[in-house]
């Protein structure tokens, strides 16, 4: 077939003046339609009509044809089945051909997508029986039209938006007719069928606010958290990235997992979230079917080969990350490991570590003198049972002088028969205010993961046991941020856990101490310093 678009630019433009040549997003407004028709697959001739030269001067730069329109056709009281009708008749005579269908676009539609316009086209080949389609949006609301100086409704009963009739509205996107329909007054057939746009493609330039709409949608990035998350590496990846994901609220969000983590799978899923689980042996090629703009990976040590191929197409960001892959990557945020070696694109410390709302807005500790309460909270999985551990070395002391013990068991926790024998402790699961459970207790017991800075950010006094060695290399778990480390867990004995826990106890001074020392560390503005970090690279 031989296909026409015309695209109609006239260069009086009242509500939003000299509209067409004004930069979009970096390029003039005109240029997004010329781009999309003639990226088409169908190879269509593509012409700008207008009365302006300035616009058929920046269209000719785009490789548009240039068709110069008669002043009389420049009006604001002309319609644009004349302007198309007699660029029409132009096109044919200077190409030499019959087209078969000519397409408006209209430049005040930038948002169109050539998959949309090669799909209309397409439909229009396949069914010989519709003479015009035509671009639309769902308009289907409560709406209401003035009748003899009333108003008066468009609808029968009052229902909700999915029961209603629908209705269309036409955008700009385009009319695509048959030859044999177009006249100078007519470019609609009687056989007509609508083109849904969506998803910001139905949106039509008016006004500033639908200019500012536009520079949003076409600024808008795809990013792609990579996370791991399971019993073995317990869930602290997924709940950093969930609270990086809440706080960006300009682009698209998905989340891939990899094929063991199932569970971070669920609790992504449970937010939400467009979240997908490893198909392919290599999980590269996952990514390359998501096909996002930036990848954000807290997937702990990442190696170089895996980030120099993600580093072809797309922008890296990595969260803990302190394999050979870090080197490569656009940036780097490593709150809980000290620096090693210093890396222009790496950000490590407390400084840079994200709390949750609930911690950033939530009241400091004002250490007691006697120790009343008890909180055990080993994160999502707790693999090595700590929790019944220590439950066993403090129960008698705690019965014996009414302290309490509440514990606060995760996400991935099964362990709870080991915990039945001791009758009078508080479990707690599912809690979404652990902050306040943080803020009434006196002394915490914990392991060395993110719940540290959380700790931190209220300042109650904790003792420490590492899960795993990668744990133990966790600087801000030590005794110059407030913390009673005791290294590797299963190696300490339970004669040395309850000496710890008694001294702690016993020293209201020690305890006001390790409090304030936390304190001093300011965490309630990580979370805004990585935010503006993540920034910088997603708006390059």
């Amino acid at each position: 077939m031989n296909i026409l678009v015309v695209i109609p630019a006239r260069g009086g433009s009242k509500g939003i003046p000299r509209k067409n040549l004004r930069l979009l997003a970096g390029k003039p407004l005109i240029a997004y339609s010329i781009i999309n028709a003639l990226n088409s697959s169908y190879n269509p001739d593509v012409y700008v009509s207008s009365e302006d030269q300035e616009i058929l001067n920046i269209a000719k730069k785009f490789k548009a044809k240039e068709h110069l329109r008669e002043l009389s056709l420049a009006t604001d009281q002309i319609t644009l089945d004349p302007v198309i009708y007699n660029c029409y008749l132009y096109a044919q005579n200077i190409e030499s051909k019959k087209y078969d269908l000519i397409i408006t676009i209209q430049p005040t539609s930038p948002l169109l997508t050539v998959r949309s316009l090669d799909e209309a086209i397409g439909i229009m080949i396949e069914n010989a029986n519709i003479e015009t389609l035509i671009s639309a949006k769902d308009s289907t609301h409560l709406s209401w039209r003035k009748e003899n100086g009333k108003y008066m409704p468009n609808y029968k009963a009052r229902l909700n938006r999915q029961y209603l009739e629908p209705e269309y509205t036409e955008t700009g996107g385009f009319v695509i007719t048959r030859s044999e329909i177009i006249s100078e007054n007519n470019r609609i057939g009687q056989n007509i069928d609508l083109y849904i746009l969506k998803n910001g493609e139905e949106i039509d330039i008016d006004t500033y606010q639908d200019w500012n709409l536009c520079e949003y949608y076409l600024r808008k990035k795809h990013i792609l958290f990579v996370v791991t998350g399971n019993k073995i590496v317990g869930l602290g990846h997924v709940y950093n990235t969930l609270l990086i994901a809440n706080d960006i609220l300009n682009h698209q969000i998905s989340f891939l997992v990899d094929k063991e983590s199932q569970l971070a799978f669920d609790i992504i899923k449970s937010k939400n979230f467009p979240v997908f689980i490893q198909e392919y042996k290599n999980i590269i090629d996952d990514i390359r079917k998501i096909n996002p703009d930036i990848i954000i990976n807290d997937i702990l040590d990442t190696n170089k080969d895996y980030i120099v191929s993600l580093k072809k197409k797309y922008k890296v960001i990595n969260f803990e990350d302190l394999g050979e892959g870090a080197k490569y990557a656009d940036l780097v945020v490593n709150a809980i490991y000290p620096e090693n070696n210093v890396k222009v694109n790496s950000f490590f410390g407390q400084k840079y570590f994200i709390l949750r709302d609930e911690f950033i807005l939530s009241k400091t500790k004002d250490v007691n003198n006697n120790v009343n309460n008890i909180l055990i909270t080993f994160g999502g999985v707790d693999p090595n049972n700590y929790t019944e551990k220590v439950t066993k070395c403090i129960y008698k002391y705690c019965q014996e002088n009414q302290i309490s013990i509440n514990i606060i068991a995760g996400f991935g926790y099964t362990k709870y028969d080991a915990l039945k024998k001791y009758s009078d402790i508080k479990i707690h699961t599912d809690v979404s205010n652990i902050s306040e459970f943080m803020l009434d207790a006196d002394i915490i017991f914990t392991s060395a993961g993110r719940t540290v800075y959380e700790i931190a950010s209220i300042g109650t006094p904790a003792i420490v046991l590492c899960q795993n060695k990668r744990e133990m290399t966790h600087f801000f778990a030590s005794k110059e941020y407030g913390f009673t480390n005791l290294g590797l867990g299963y190696n300490i004995s339970n004669d040395e856990i309850f000496n710890e826990f008694i001294n702690l106890l016993k020293s209201y001074d020690l305890r006001q101490k390790n409090s304030k020392r936390m304190l001093n560390q300011n965490l309630k503005s990580g979370r805004n310093t990585v935010n503006k970090l993540i920034k910088s690279i997603s708006n390059t």
